[in-house]
Protein backbone atom coordinates (compact mmCIF):
# COMPACT_ATOMS: atom_id res chain seq x y z
CA UNK A 1 0.00 0.00 0.00
CA UNK A 2 1.26 3.48 -0.61
CA UNK A 3 0.33 6.18 1.40
CA UNK A 4 -1.78 8.31 -1.17
CA UNK A 5 -3.71 11.90 0.63
CA UNK A 6 -7.40 11.21 0.92
CA UNK A 7 -7.87 14.05 -1.83
CA UNK A 8 -5.99 12.40 -4.39
CA UNK A 9 -7.54 9.14 -3.84
CA UNK A 10 -11.28 11.55 -4.56
CA UNK A 11 -9.57 12.91 -7.45
CA UNK A 12 -8.39 9.40 -8.68
CA UNK A 13 -12.03 7.72 -8.39
CA UNK A 14 -13.68 10.80 -10.17
CA UNK A 15 -10.98 10.78 -12.47
CA UNK A 16 -11.57 6.61 -13.33
CA UNK A 17 -15.25 7.46 -13.50
CA UNK A 18 -15.24 10.68 -15.89
CA UNK A 19 -12.27 10.42 -17.79
CA UNK A 20 -13.55 7.47 -20.52
CA UNK A 21 -16.84 10.09 -20.99
CA UNK A 22 -14.36 12.55 -21.88
CA UNK A 23 -12.33 10.74 -23.83
CA UNK A 24 -15.93 9.20 -25.76
CA UNK A 25 -16.25 13.03 -26.53
CA UNK A 26 -12.85 13.72 -27.59
CA UNK A 27 -12.77 10.72 -30.16
CA UNK A 28 -15.85 12.25 -31.74
CA UNK A 29 -13.77 15.89 -32.24
CA UNK A 30 -11.79 16.28 -35.93
CA UNK A 31 -8.76 16.10 -34.22
CA UNK A 32 -8.57 13.98 -31.30
CA UNK A 33 -6.12 15.23 -29.08
CA UNK A 34 -4.13 11.34 -28.92
CA UNK A 35 -0.97 10.33 -30.55
CA UNK A 36 -0.98 11.28 -34.42
CA UNK A 37 -0.87 8.19 -36.90
CA UNK A 38 -1.02 7.60 -40.69
CA UNK A 39 -4.37 8.30 -40.99
CA UNK A 40 -7.14 9.47 -39.14
CA UNK A 41 -8.63 5.75 -38.41
CA UNK A 42 -5.27 4.90 -36.66
CA UNK A 43 -4.95 8.32 -34.48
CA UNK A 44 -8.62 7.92 -33.05
CA UNK A 45 -7.96 3.86 -32.09
CA UNK A 46 -4.56 5.32 -30.64
CA UNK A 47 -6.30 7.50 -28.61
CA UNK A 48 -8.62 4.97 -27.51
CA UNK A 49 -5.35 2.84 -26.18
CA UNK A 50 -4.28 6.24 -24.73
CA UNK A 51 -7.38 7.09 -22.95
CA UNK A 52 -7.83 2.95 -21.31
CA UNK A 53 -4.38 3.55 -20.86
CA UNK A 54 -4.47 6.36 -18.29
CA UNK A 55 -7.57 5.16 -17.00
CA UNK A 56 -5.69 1.95 -16.32
CA UNK A 57 -2.56 3.66 -14.49
CA UNK A 58 -5.40 5.80 -12.27
CA UNK A 59 -7.36 2.31 -11.04
CA UNK A 60 -3.69 0.69 -10.66
CA UNK A 61 -3.09 3.92 -8.40
CA UNK A 62 -6.27 3.91 -6.60
CA UNK A 63 -5.91 0.20 -5.88
CA UNK A 64 -2.41 1.01 -4.14
CA UNK A 65 -3.64 3.71 -2.43
CA UNK A 66 -6.38 1.75 -0.91
CA UNK A 67 -5.94 1.16 2.49
CA UNK A 68 -5.98 -2.59 2.69
CA UNK A 69 -6.09 -2.92 6.37
CA UNK A 70 -9.36 -1.40 6.74
CA UNK A 71 -11.11 -2.78 3.11
CA UNK A 72 -14.83 -2.67 4.46
CA UNK A 73 -14.15 0.80 5.01
CA UNK A 74 -15.59 3.30 1.88
CA UNK A 75 -12.91 4.99 0.70
CA UNK A 76 -12.23 7.52 -1.73
CA UNK A 77 -15.74 9.15 -0.80
CA UNK A 78 -16.99 11.83 -2.65
CA UNK A 79 -20.53 13.24 -1.64
CA UNK A 80 -22.53 16.30 -3.81
CA UNK A 81 -26.07 17.05 -3.17
CA UNK A 82 -27.68 16.39 -6.95
CA UNK A 83 -30.99 16.65 -6.60
CA UNK A 84 -32.19 18.20 -3.63
CA UNK A 85 -35.55 17.30 -3.31
CA UNK A 86 -35.40 13.15 -3.79
CA UNK A 87 -32.19 13.93 -1.53
CA UNK A 88 -30.04 12.48 -4.43
CA UNK A 89 -26.32 12.85 -4.32
CA UNK A 90 -23.56 12.85 -6.74
CA UNK A 91 -21.98 9.43 -4.30
CA UNK A 92 -18.90 7.65 -5.14
CA UNK A 93 -16.69 5.76 -3.02
CA UNK A 94 -14.79 2.34 -3.28
CA UNK A 95 -14.13 -0.57 -0.52
CA UNK A 96 -12.80 -4.46 -1.00
CA UNK A 97 -15.86 -5.56 -2.89
CA UNK A 98 -16.24 -2.68 -5.45
CA UNK A 99 -12.07 -2.25 -6.16
CA UNK A 100 -11.32 -5.81 -8.06
CA UNK A 101 -14.34 -5.20 -10.21
CA UNK A 102 -12.53 -1.53 -10.95
CA UNK A 103 -9.72 -2.64 -12.06
CA UNK A 104 -10.92 -6.06 -14.13
CA UNK A 105 -12.67 -3.07 -15.88
CA UNK A 106 -10.24 -0.79 -16.75
CA UNK A 107 -8.06 -3.69 -17.70
CA UNK A 108 -9.98 -5.09 -19.99
CA UNK A 109 -11.11 -1.92 -21.86
CA UNK A 110 -7.31 -1.03 -22.33
CA UNK A 111 -6.98 -4.94 -23.62
CA UNK A 112 -9.54 -4.69 -25.78
CA UNK A 113 -8.57 -0.44 -27.32
CA UNK A 114 -5.17 -2.55 -27.85
CA UNK A 115 -6.58 -5.14 -29.35
CA UNK A 116 -8.46 -2.84 -31.67
CA UNK A 117 -5.29 -0.80 -32.68
CA UNK A 118 -4.03 -3.62 -34.34
CA UNK A 119 -6.87 -5.23 -35.19
CA UNK A 120 -8.97 -2.59 -36.73
CA UNK A 121 -12.74 -3.73 -36.51
CA UNK A 122 -14.40 -3.86 -39.88
CA UNK A 123 -17.61 -1.98 -39.68
CA UNK A 124 -18.44 1.78 -39.82
CA UNK A 125 -16.11 4.76 -38.95
CA UNK A 126 -13.66 4.11 -36.08
CA UNK A 127 -14.27 7.33 -34.72
CA UNK A 128 -17.51 5.86 -33.53
CA UNK A 129 -15.79 2.55 -32.31
CA UNK A 130 -13.40 4.50 -29.81
CA UNK A 131 -16.47 6.77 -28.46
CA UNK A 132 -18.40 4.06 -27.80
CA UNK A 133 -16.14 1.52 -26.34
CA UNK A 134 -15.01 4.33 -23.98
CA UNK A 135 -18.78 5.04 -22.86
CA UNK A 136 -19.10 1.57 -22.55
CA UNK A 137 -15.97 2.24 -19.82
CA UNK A 138 -17.36 4.97 -18.16
CA UNK A 139 -20.81 3.56 -18.01
CA UNK A 140 -19.81 0.03 -16.07
CA UNK A 141 -16.93 1.77 -13.79
CA UNK A 142 -19.42 4.44 -12.94
CA UNK A 143 -21.85 1.39 -11.88
CA UNK A 144 -18.75 0.13 -9.07
CA UNK A 145 -18.37 3.68 -8.10
CA UNK A 146 -21.80 4.89 -7.21
CA UNK A 147 -23.10 4.50 -3.99
CA UNK A 148 -26.81 6.13 -4.79
CA UNK A 149 -29.67 4.27 -6.18
CA UNK A 150 -30.73 6.19 -8.52
CA UNK A 151 -27.17 7.10 -10.09
CA UNK A 152 -26.60 3.65 -9.99
CA UNK A 153 -29.59 2.83 -12.31
CA UNK A 154 -28.22 6.31 -14.48
CA UNK A 155 -24.89 3.60 -14.58
CA UNK A 156 -26.77 0.80 -15.30
CA UNK A 157 -28.77 1.83 -18.09
CA UNK A 158 -25.42 3.56 -19.94
CA UNK A 159 -24.23 0.42 -21.05
CA UNK A 160 -26.91 -0.39 -23.10
CA UNK A 161 -26.52 1.89 -25.80
CA UNK A 162 -22.97 1.63 -26.70
CA UNK A 163 -22.88 -2.16 -26.38
CA UNK A 164 -26.27 -2.14 -28.37
CA UNK A 165 -24.52 -0.15 -31.03
CA UNK A 166 -21.07 -2.18 -31.16
CA UNK A 167 -23.15 -5.43 -31.71
CA UNK A 168 -25.42 -3.88 -34.53
CA UNK A 169 -23.13 -2.33 -36.29
CA UNK A 170 -19.64 -4.20 -36.11
CA UNK A 171 -21.15 -7.44 -35.01
CA UNK A 172 -21.40 -10.32 -37.41
CA UNK A 173 -24.37 -12.30 -38.94
CA UNK A 174 -27.38 -11.87 -37.32
CA UNK A 175 -26.19 -8.89 -35.30
CA UNK A 176 -29.15 -7.21 -35.83
CA UNK A 177 -31.57 -9.60 -34.11
CA UNK A 178 -28.78 -9.80 -31.84
CA UNK A 179 -28.84 -6.40 -31.13
CA UNK A 180 -32.43 -5.88 -31.03
CA UNK A 181 -33.02 -8.74 -28.21
CA UNK A 182 -30.13 -7.40 -26.02
CA UNK A 183 -31.54 -4.56 -25.74
CA UNK A 184 -35.33 -5.28 -25.45
CA UNK A 185 -34.60 -8.12 -22.56
CA UNK A 186 -32.25 -5.49 -20.49
CA UNK A 187 -34.66 -2.43 -21.18
CA UNK A 188 -37.96 -4.64 -19.76
CA UNK A 189 -35.61 -5.66 -16.86
CA UNK A 190 -34.70 -2.22 -16.08
CA UNK A 191 -38.12 -1.16 -15.98
CA UNK A 192 -38.86 -3.26 -13.41
CA UNK A 193 -35.75 -3.07 -11.71
CA UNK A 194 -36.52 0.93 -10.98
CA UNK A 195 -39.86 0.51 -9.71
CA UNK A 196 -38.28 -1.46 -7.49
CA UNK A 197 -35.33 1.52 -6.45
CA UNK A 198 -37.81 3.86 -6.18
CA UNK A 199 -40.19 1.88 -3.74
CA UNK A 200 -37.25 1.72 -1.43
CA UNK A 201 -36.27 4.82 -1.61
CA UNK A 202 -39.26 6.62 -1.28
CA UNK A 203 -40.22 4.14 1.89
CA UNK A 204 -36.69 4.42 3.08
CA UNK A 205 -36.53 8.58 2.67
CA UNK A 206 -33.31 8.21 1.18
CA UNK A 207 -31.47 6.56 -2.32
CA UNK A 208 -27.90 7.06 -0.30
CA UNK A 209 -26.92 3.30 -0.54
CA UNK A 210 -24.23 3.57 2.66
CA UNK A 211 -27.22 4.60 4.40
CA UNK A 212 -29.48 1.96 3.21
CA UNK A 213 -26.98 -0.74 4.00
CA UNK A 214 -26.24 0.60 7.97
CA UNK A 215 -30.11 0.61 8.33
CA UNK A 216 -30.07 -3.26 7.12
CA UNK A 217 -34.19 -3.02 6.27
CA UNK A 218 -34.98 -1.48 9.46
CA UNK A 219 -37.54 1.33 7.83
CA UNK A 220 -38.62 -0.98 5.20
CA UNK A 221 -41.59 -3.30 6.20
CA UNK A 222 -41.28 -7.37 5.27
CA UNK A 223 -43.88 -6.96 2.53
CA UNK A 224 -42.20 -3.74 0.97
CA UNK A 225 -38.62 -5.79 1.10
CA UNK A 226 -40.10 -8.63 -0.42
CA UNK A 227 -41.75 -6.37 -3.27
CA UNK A 228 -38.41 -4.56 -3.82
CA UNK A 229 -36.20 -7.76 -3.51
CA UNK A 230 -38.46 -9.58 -6.34
CA UNK A 231 -38.35 -6.30 -8.71
CA UNK A 232 -35.00 -5.27 -8.38
CA UNK A 233 -34.01 -8.83 -8.69
CA UNK A 234 -35.30 -9.23 -11.96
CA UNK A 235 -33.71 -6.89 -13.37
CA UNK A 236 -30.13 -7.90 -12.24
CA UNK A 237 -31.22 -11.33 -13.34
CA UNK A 238 -31.39 -10.01 -16.51
CA UNK A 239 -28.13 -8.79 -16.78
CA UNK A 240 -26.34 -11.80 -15.44
CA UNK A 241 -27.92 -13.50 -17.14
CA UNK A 242 -29.59 -16.35 -14.62
CA UNK A 243 -32.06 -18.78 -16.25
CA UNK A 244 -34.77 -18.53 -17.76
CA UNK A 245 -34.17 -14.94 -18.62
CA UNK A 246 -30.65 -15.59 -20.12
CA UNK A 247 -31.75 -16.05 -23.54
CA UNK A 248 -30.43 -12.74 -25.04
CA UNK A 249 -26.85 -13.95 -24.42
CA UNK A 250 -26.04 -16.47 -26.93
CA UNK A 251 -27.25 -14.86 -29.77
CA UNK A 252 -25.68 -11.26 -28.18
CA UNK A 253 -22.28 -12.98 -28.17
CA UNK A 254 -22.15 -14.71 -31.66
CA UNK A 255 -23.03 -12.30 -33.52
CA UNK A 256 -20.25 -9.23 -31.67
CA UNK A 257 -17.01 -8.69 -33.00
CA UNK A 258 -14.29 -9.82 -30.48
CA UNK A 259 -14.11 -7.16 -28.13
CA UNK A 260 -17.59 -6.53 -27.71
CA UNK A 261 -17.69 -10.30 -26.55
CA UNK A 262 -15.04 -9.62 -24.36
CA UNK A 263 -16.17 -6.62 -22.45
CA UNK A 264 -20.01 -8.32 -22.20
CA UNK A 265 -18.61 -11.82 -20.80
CA UNK A 266 -16.22 -9.96 -19.01
CA UNK A 267 -17.82 -6.71 -17.42
CA UNK A 268 -21.11 -6.49 -18.44
CA UNK A 269 -22.35 -9.54 -16.48
CA UNK A 270 -20.60 -8.49 -13.28
CA UNK A 271 -22.60 -5.81 -13.01
CA UNK A 272 -25.96 -7.96 -12.12
CA UNK A 273 -24.72 -10.02 -9.60
CA UNK A 274 -23.06 -6.80 -8.45
CA UNK A 275 -26.22 -5.48 -7.80
CA UNK A 276 -27.64 -8.67 -6.06
CA UNK A 277 -24.58 -7.98 -3.40
CA UNK A 278 -24.32 -4.84 -2.95
CA UNK A 279 -27.56 -3.60 -2.84
CA UNK A 280 -30.34 -6.43 -1.79
CA UNK A 281 -28.11 -8.29 0.66
CA UNK A 282 -27.87 -5.38 2.88
CA UNK A 283 -30.94 -3.20 2.02
CA UNK A 284 -33.37 -6.12 1.70
CA UNK A 285 -32.22 -8.91 4.25
CA UNK A 286 -35.54 -10.34 5.18
CA UNK A 287 -36.49 -9.75 1.25
CA UNK A 288 -33.19 -11.50 -0.01
CA UNK A 289 -34.40 -14.33 2.69
CA UNK A 290 -37.41 -14.89 1.40
CA UNK A 291 -36.63 -15.18 -2.25
CA UNK A 292 -32.92 -17.04 -1.53
CA UNK A 293 -33.91 -21.05 -2.07
CA UNK A 294 -36.16 -19.99 -5.44
CA UNK A 295 -32.71 -17.46 -6.54
CA UNK A 296 -30.61 -21.31 -5.11
CA UNK A 297 -32.98 -23.01 -7.28
CA UNK A 298 -32.65 -20.90 -10.75
CA UNK A 299 -29.08 -20.89 -10.13
CA UNK A 300 -28.51 -24.30 -10.35
CA UNK A 301 -30.50 -25.28 -12.73
CA UNK A 302 -28.76 -22.61 -15.04
CA UNK A 303 -25.39 -24.51 -14.15
CA UNK A 304 -26.98 -27.96 -15.82
CA UNK A 305 -29.06 -26.31 -18.53
CA UNK A 306 -25.31 -24.54 -19.67
CA UNK A 307 -23.61 -27.51 -19.50
CA UNK A 308 -25.67 -29.27 -21.12
CA UNK A 309 -26.19 -27.18 -23.72
CA UNK A 310 -22.40 -26.43 -24.06
CA UNK A 311 -22.51 -30.76 -24.55
CA UNK A 312 -24.97 -30.44 -27.04
CA UNK A 313 -22.83 -27.72 -29.10
CA UNK A 314 -19.36 -29.78 -28.62
CA UNK A 315 -20.82 -32.88 -30.20
CA UNK A 316 -19.66 -33.84 -33.52
CA UNK A 317 -22.44 -33.29 -36.44
CA UNK A 318 -23.97 -30.51 -34.63
CA UNK A 319 -24.17 -27.21 -36.29
CA UNK A 320 -22.34 -26.06 -32.89
CA UNK A 321 -20.66 -22.30 -32.82
CA UNK A 322 -17.72 -21.72 -30.49
CA UNK A 323 -18.63 -18.46 -29.19
CA UNK A 324 -22.10 -19.65 -28.57
CA UNK A 325 -20.69 -22.55 -26.61
CA UNK A 326 -18.66 -20.20 -24.77
CA UNK A 327 -21.78 -18.03 -24.30
CA UNK A 328 -23.38 -21.05 -22.84
CA UNK A 329 -20.45 -21.93 -20.39
CA UNK A 330 -21.26 -18.52 -19.06
CA UNK A 331 -24.45 -19.26 -18.10
CA UNK A 332 -23.28 -21.90 -16.28
CA UNK A 333 -20.70 -19.43 -14.34
CA UNK A 334 -22.66 -16.70 -13.35
CA UNK A 335 -24.83 -19.66 -11.88
CA UNK A 336 -21.92 -20.86 -9.48
CA UNK A 337 -21.82 -16.68 -8.58
CA UNK A 338 -25.78 -16.62 -8.07
CA UNK A 339 -25.41 -19.96 -5.93
CA UNK A 340 -23.18 -18.05 -3.49
CA UNK A 341 -24.87 -15.06 -3.29
CA UNK A 342 -27.99 -16.99 -2.55
CA UNK A 343 -26.54 -19.17 0.67
CA UNK A 344 -26.23 -15.25 2.38
CA UNK A 345 -22.83 -16.35 4.25
CA UNK A 346 -19.39 -14.93 4.26
CA UNK A 347 -18.09 -18.33 2.82
CA UNK A 348 -20.75 -18.03 -0.48
CA UNK A 349 -20.54 -14.92 -0.84
CA UNK A 350 -16.83 -14.35 -1.11
CA UNK A 351 -17.11 -17.30 -3.42
CA UNK A 352 -19.23 -15.40 -5.78
CA UNK A 353 -17.45 -12.62 -6.07
CA UNK A 354 -14.05 -14.52 -6.72
CA UNK A 355 -15.72 -16.58 -8.90
CA UNK A 356 -16.65 -12.98 -10.86
CA UNK A 357 -13.46 -12.24 -11.25
CA UNK A 358 -12.00 -15.04 -12.39
CA UNK A 359 -14.89 -14.89 -14.85
CA UNK A 360 -14.31 -12.24 -16.27
CA UNK A 361 -10.52 -13.08 -17.01
CA UNK A 362 -10.84 -16.31 -18.24
CA UNK A 363 -13.78 -15.64 -20.22
CA UNK A 364 -12.75 -12.30 -21.75
CA UNK A 365 -9.12 -14.60 -22.49
CA UNK A 366 -11.21 -17.17 -24.31
CA UNK A 367 -13.19 -15.13 -26.32
CA UNK A 368 -9.96 -13.04 -27.40
CA UNK A 369 -8.72 -16.42 -28.45
CA UNK A 370 -11.99 -17.78 -29.93
CA UNK A 371 -11.18 -14.68 -32.03
CA UNK A 372 -8.12 -15.19 -33.39
CA UNK A 373 -9.27 -18.56 -34.38
CA UNK A 374 -11.54 -17.17 -36.41
CA UNK A 375 -9.49 -14.05 -38.09
CA UNK A 376 -6.97 -17.65 -39.25
CA UNK A 377 -9.52 -19.96 -40.25
CA UNK A 378 -13.06 -17.73 -40.99
CA UNK A 379 -15.14 -19.61 -38.65
CA UNK A 380 -16.28 -20.90 -35.41
CA UNK A 381 -18.24 -23.77 -36.16
CA UNK A 382 -16.82 -26.85 -34.07
CA UNK A 383 -17.00 -29.11 -37.01
CA UNK A 384 -15.72 -26.55 -39.74
CA UNK A 385 -12.74 -26.51 -37.53
CA UNK A 386 -12.14 -29.93 -36.37
CA UNK A 387 -12.73 -31.25 -40.25
CA UNK A 388 -12.65 -29.19 -43.22
CA UNK A 389 -9.79 -27.21 -42.12
CA UNK A 390 -7.71 -29.45 -39.85
CA UNK A 391 -7.87 -27.34 -37.46
CA UNK A 392 -5.41 -28.93 -34.87
CA UNK A 393 -3.92 -26.21 -33.26
CA UNK A 394 -0.96 -27.39 -31.59
CA UNK A 395 0.51 -28.49 -34.83
CA UNK A 396 -0.62 -25.61 -36.01
CA UNK A 397 -0.18 -22.71 -34.47
CA UNK A 398 1.08 -24.39 -30.87
CA UNK A 399 1.06 -21.40 -29.05
CA UNK A 400 -2.10 -20.55 -29.78
CA UNK A 401 -3.50 -24.16 -29.28
CA UNK A 402 -2.14 -23.87 -26.26
CA UNK A 403 -3.38 -21.21 -24.63
CA UNK A 404 -6.68 -22.27 -26.07
CA UNK A 405 -6.49 -25.55 -23.98
CA UNK A 406 -5.45 -23.11 -20.81
CA UNK A 407 -8.19 -21.35 -20.94
CA UNK A 408 -10.30 -24.23 -21.39
CA UNK A 409 -8.92 -25.50 -18.25
CA UNK A 410 -9.05 -22.86 -16.50
CA UNK A 411 -13.00 -22.27 -17.43
CA UNK A 412 -13.31 -26.03 -15.91
CA UNK A 413 -12.04 -25.23 -12.52
CA UNK A 414 -8.73 -26.58 -12.89
CA UNK A 415 -7.10 -26.53 -9.07
CA UNK A 416 -4.27 -24.24 -9.01
CA UNK A 417 -6.44 -21.74 -11.19
CA UNK A 418 -8.24 -18.40 -10.78
CA UNK A 419 -11.83 -20.19 -12.05
CA UNK A 420 -11.45 -23.40 -8.68
CA UNK A 421 -11.92 -21.06 -5.76
CA UNK A 422 -14.79 -19.22 -6.81
CA UNK A 423 -17.06 -22.24 -7.73
CA UNK A 424 -15.72 -24.11 -4.55
CA UNK A 425 -16.37 -21.65 -2.21
CA UNK A 426 -19.83 -20.83 -3.29
CA UNK A 427 -20.07 -24.58 -2.98
CA UNK A 428 -18.69 -24.59 0.37
CA UNK A 429 -21.50 -21.78 1.24
CA UNK A 430 -24.24 -23.86 0.25
CA UNK A 431 -23.22 -26.73 2.57
CA UNK A 432 -23.81 -24.67 5.53
CA UNK A 433 -26.41 -21.66 4.90
CA UNK A 434 -27.28 -19.09 6.80
CA UNK A 435 -29.39 -19.10 8.89
CA UNK A 436 -33.30 -19.94 8.82
CA UNK A 437 -32.53 -21.56 5.08
CA UNK A 438 -33.18 -24.77 4.33
CA UNK A 439 -30.21 -27.24 4.94
CA UNK A 440 -31.47 -30.20 2.85
CA UNK A 441 -32.55 -27.95 -0.17
CA UNK A 442 -29.37 -26.18 0.20
CA UNK A 443 -26.98 -29.37 0.70
CA UNK A 444 -29.17 -30.46 -2.64
CA UNK A 445 -28.47 -27.54 -4.30
CA UNK A 446 -24.53 -28.05 -3.51
CA UNK A 447 -24.99 -31.64 -5.02
CA UNK A 448 -26.19 -30.57 -8.11
CA UNK A 449 -23.75 -27.74 -8.84
CA UNK A 450 -20.94 -30.10 -8.29
CA UNK A 451 -22.56 -31.98 -10.92
CA UNK A 452 -22.55 -29.27 -12.69
CA UNK A 453 -18.61 -28.90 -12.64
CA UNK A 454 -18.12 -32.44 -13.81
CA UNK A 455 -20.49 -31.61 -17.26
CA UNK A 456 -17.75 -28.29 -17.42
CA UNK A 457 -15.32 -30.55 -17.46
CA UNK A 458 -16.59 -32.74 -19.84
CA UNK A 459 -17.69 -30.47 -22.64
CA UNK A 460 -14.17 -28.09 -22.19
CA UNK A 461 -12.31 -31.29 -22.57
CA UNK A 462 -14.20 -32.23 -25.76
CA UNK A 463 -13.25 -28.85 -27.31
CA UNK A 464 -10.10 -29.00 -26.26
CA UNK A 465 -9.47 -32.19 -28.43
CA UNK A 466 -11.33 -31.41 -31.31
CA UNK A 467 -9.83 -28.28 -31.77
CA UNK A 468 -6.53 -28.39 -30.33
CA UNK A 469 -5.99 -32.11 -31.46
CA UNK A 470 -7.88 -31.97 -34.37
CA UNK A 471 -9.58 -34.32 -36.62
CA UNK A 472 -7.79 -34.24 -40.14
CA UNK A 473 -4.85 -36.54 -40.53
CA UNK A 474 -3.63 -35.13 -44.09
CA UNK A 475 -0.91 -32.22 -43.69
CA UNK A 476 -2.23 -28.93 -43.65
CA UNK A 477 -0.38 -25.64 -44.36
CA UNK A 478 0.45 -24.07 -40.42
CA UNK A 479 -1.37 -20.92 -39.21
CA UNK A 480 -0.26 -17.77 -38.07
CA UNK A 481 0.60 -18.70 -34.01
CA UNK A 482 0.45 -15.87 -31.52
CA UNK A 483 1.16 -12.00 -33.00
CA UNK A 484 3.11 -9.78 -30.81
CA UNK A 485 -0.26 -7.64 -30.22
CA UNK A 486 -1.79 -10.87 -29.11
CA UNK A 487 0.51 -11.73 -26.74
CA UNK A 488 0.82 -8.31 -24.92
CA UNK A 489 -3.43 -8.64 -24.91
CA UNK A 490 -3.66 -11.79 -23.32
CA UNK A 491 -0.52 -12.42 -21.18
CA UNK A 492 -2.11 -10.07 -17.95
CA UNK A 493 -5.13 -12.59 -18.50
CA UNK A 494 -3.21 -15.12 -18.04
CA UNK A 495 -0.87 -14.08 -15.26
CA UNK A 496 -3.36 -13.03 -13.18
CA UNK A 497 -5.73 -16.41 -13.69
CA UNK A 498 -2.34 -18.17 -12.51
CA UNK A 499 -1.76 -15.71 -9.81
CA UNK A 500 -5.60 -15.26 -8.42
CA UNK A 501 -5.11 -19.29 -8.52
CA UNK A 502 -1.95 -19.69 -6.67
CA UNK A 503 -2.57 -17.18 -3.78
CA UNK A 504 -6.35 -16.00 -3.67
CA UNK A 505 -6.22 -14.45 -0.49
CA UNK A 506 -4.80 -11.49 -2.17
CA UNK A 507 -8.50 -10.99 -4.19
CA UNK A 508 -9.88 -12.69 -0.64
CA UNK A 509 -8.16 -10.23 1.76
CA UNK A 510 -9.83 -7.48 0.46
CA UNK A 511 -13.46 -8.97 0.18
CA UNK A 512 -13.34 -11.06 3.06
CA UNK A 513 -13.94 -8.02 5.74
CA UNK A 514 -16.24 -6.06 3.39
CA UNK A 515 -18.86 -9.03 2.98
CA UNK A 516 -18.79 -9.62 6.68
CA UNK A 517 -19.58 -6.31 7.63
CA UNK A 518 -22.21 -5.81 4.75
CA UNK A 519 -23.84 -9.16 6.31
CA UNK A 520 -23.55 -8.01 9.47
CA UNK A 521 -25.28 -4.82 8.54
CA UNK A 522 -23.89 -2.34 6.79
CA UNK A 523 -21.34 -0.16 5.29
CA UNK A 524 -18.87 2.69 6.64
Amino acid sequence: MIDINESVMQFLLAFVVVGPLLGAVAALLPAPPGLKGKSPAQAVLRHGVTVTGVILIAAIALALGFDHDHPSKMQATTDISWIPALDVRIHLGVDGISLPLLVLTALLTFLCALYSYFKPPSGPSPKAFVALLLLLESGTLATFAVLDLLLFFLAFETVLVPMYFLIARWGGEGRTRAAWKFILFTLLGSVVMLLGLLLIGLKAGTFDMVALATDNGRSLTASVQVIAVLAIGIGLAVKTPMWPLHSWLPDAHTAAPTVGSVMLAGVLLKMGTYGFVRILLPVAPHGFHTFAPYLAAFAVVGIIYGSLACLALAKRGVKGDLKRLIAYSSVGHMGFVLLGIATMTPTGVNGALFANIAHGLITGLLFFLVGAVKDRTGSTDLDTLAEETGAALYGRAPRLGGLLAFGAVASLGLPGLAGFWGEMLSLFGAFKPAAGLSRPAFLTFMAVGAFGTLLTAAYMLIVVRRVCMGGAEQERPELADVRGYEFAAWTPLVTLTVLAGLWPKALLGLTDPAVQQLLAGGTR
